[in-house]
């Protein structure tokens, strides 16, 4: 509401909310706060886990930072923004989600302290982002080189990634299968650069039997069998037909009616849609084809023809699997028939399909190129394979991210204690105010290592103190060891990282708190419900004129009343 002359002028839409100064900090950094909050005691090996229920029943268990936070529906719109730190943190890294949530609610709670004594956000902003640049620096000192010849390094950081996220030890058979995984799809460009292509891993999960049961296979694992119960189970040297297009008759491209009146006419008719589907699998068979991967439908009467051809034919099959199919077979997606031709085929020493968990699946194996493997992941029940699953993305993003950039550090707290002593350093070459901010950031960093040691039953403070004098004593490496509570050199123990895992959570907590915290001034626009079909001005929705409600303004947030 403004005014000019003593007239009020309406600015906002009636019922708009607003919140100004330090109302509009304090709740947006109360919010953020309240969902790290949430994650935070799912960090570490011995951290807790969560389950969540969504709107329509269905149970998911986890203490996967990313999961929680996408499962928690967050309405707010600053909380929606360190969600969106996690969410960018798990794409470019795969792994640290639940360390960017804490840091940035960290970071936020420490820039309140700092409000209150009179420091202006911009400063605190400022000195975050020269800690953020110093504690970069740092970690880059502290890191130290790997290739993808040291084996037993690579299988300890995905052991190091899935520790915690599934129910007893970390299994170190899928830690080796990831290791070959990632080993398998890694590709060395013209530049001599390293480049790890995780779209050409396959991973398929059956309940029933328990995680030694996982095969891990270089080929193709498709979740389907055969269409029909005449085809052949087993296919040695397949020539591979893989079509996105369905086998069946054509429909006409106008619309047609055709009336019969007799029964003879009914098996006229009925005969030139048989011919008309033999043609279309005649085509398919003068390829040479002997088995079908097919993304749309096959008629039953197809089914029957490609049968009695002894050629094998799978449907329903995924766009992205074909895809993956093609790369390595050789073969291309065919989307048109009459151009098939020998040479669209791709090739395999064995197709053959297994029962696996009371269903059926098929294995292509024997593949001409090289860089498609398969992992099917076994669990004794669903909830056990769906975490089994995260955990086994963490473990083959953490090991790609090592591959590709060549750097690890050390796990268990350890950066983050060397961060915390080396920025207090740090905060004394400034004189202004970013000296408080920098101190600041160093607090915050020192949670990281509190909360691993609180979720293992330690006392954090005791703990932190016993790893700072490590590291003073000249003992970098130190962490905490979560099953004694002792501080042990993180190296020896095999407890290592990805540099850029740590990197970059450092980079999109910053980013996350420095956003939220530049935020003083919130308008929420009061909802409107959508009104019955018909209704509103003129037939326009909601009596607006046309106008899509939430547009006044700053109802492009989807904020509802009362969130702040």
């Amino acid at each position: 509401m403004a005014s000019l002359g003593g007239q009020p002028i309406l600015i906002l839409r009636e019922g708009a909310r607003r919140e100004r100064g330090r109302e509009a900090m304090a709740n947006n950094i109360m919010a953020a706060r309240a969902v790290a909050k949430a994650v935070r005691s799912t960090l570490g090996p011995r951290g807790m886990d969560k389950l969540l229920v969504d709107t329509l029943g269905d149970v998911t268990i986890t203490n996967d930072g990313v999961t929680i936070l996408r499962e928690m529906e967050v309405e707010h719109p600053a909380a929606k923004m360190l969600v969106e730190a996690a969410k960018a943190q798990n794409e470019i890294v795969g792994d640290g989600t639940t360390s960017v949530a804490i840091l940035t609610g960290e970071l936020l709670k420490r820039a309140e302290d700092l409000m209150d004594l009179g420091i202006h956000p911009t400063m605190i902003v400022s000195g975050y982002s020269m800690a953020q640049e110093k504690a970069i620096e740092v970690l880059e000192e502290m890191a130290r080189e790997v290739s993808e010849k040291d084996r037993d390094l690579l299988e300890k950081i995905a052991i190091t990634s899935m520790t915690g996220k599934l129910a007893g030890d970390a299994n170190i058979e899928i830690a080796k299968h990831a290791v070959d995984m990632v080993l398998a799809v890694t590709e060395v460009t013209d530049e001599g650069k390293k480049v790890v292509s995780l779209k050409n891993v396959i991973v398929e999960k059956k309940a029933g039997e328990s995680m030694e049961d996982s095969q891990f296979i270089q080929g193709v694992i498709i979740d389907k069998e055969r269409v029909h119960s005449n085809m052949p189970k087993k296919v040695e040297k397949a020539r591979i037909a893989i079509l996105g297009t369905p086998i069946e008759a054509r429909d006409t491209e106008t619309k047609a009616e055709i009336t019969i009146t007799s029964s003879d006419q009914f098996k006229i008719f009925a005969d030139q849609e048989k011919e008309a589907i033999k043609k279309v699998v005649d085509k398919v068979i003068a390829t040479g084809a002997n088995v079908v991967f097919c993304q749309k439908g096959i008629d039953d009467l197809a089914q029957s023809y490609l049968a009695k051809a002894g050629i094998t034919a799978f449907r329903r099959i995924r766009k992205t699997d074909l895809k993956k199919l093609a790369r390595a077979t050789g073969g291309n997606m065919v989307t048109n028939l009459d151009e098939m031709t020998e040479k669209d085929l791709g090739r395999a020493d064995l197709v053959e399909e297994k029962k696996v968990g009371g269903a059926h699946m098929t294995f292509v194996t024997g593949l001409p190129q090289e860089g498609t493997v398969s992992l099917l992941l076994r669990g004794g029940t669903q909830q056990v394979v769906d975490s089994l699953e995260r955990a086994l993305d963490d473990a083959l993003h953490a090991v790609a991210a090592a591959v590709e950039d060549g750097t690890l550090v050390a796990g268990g707290g350890a950066p983050e204690v060397e961060l915390y002593l080396k920025l207090r350093e740090y905060s004394a070459n400034f004189k202004g105010r970013e000296q408080l901010a920098v101190a600041k950031f160093a607090e915050a960093m020192a949670e990281i290592p509190k909360a691993l040691a609180e979720n293992a039953g330690f006392d954090p403070i005791t703990k932190l103190t016993d790893m700072k004098s490590s590291h003073e004593a000249g003992m970098k490496t130190g962490g905490l060891n979560t099953l004694d509570g002792k501080v042990v050199d993180m190296w020896s123990m095999g407890v290592v990282e990805p540099l850029r895992v740590k990197t970059q959570a450092i980079k999109s907590a910053t980013e996350a708190a420095n956003l939220i915290l530049r935020i003083d001034d919130v308008i929420a626009s009061k909802r409107t419900e959508q009104p019955p079909a018909g209704a509103g001005m003129g037939g326009m929705p909601g009596g607006m004129c046309g106008m899509p409600a939430g547009m006044g303004g700053m109802g492009g947030m989807g904020m509802p009343p009362g969130m702040m």
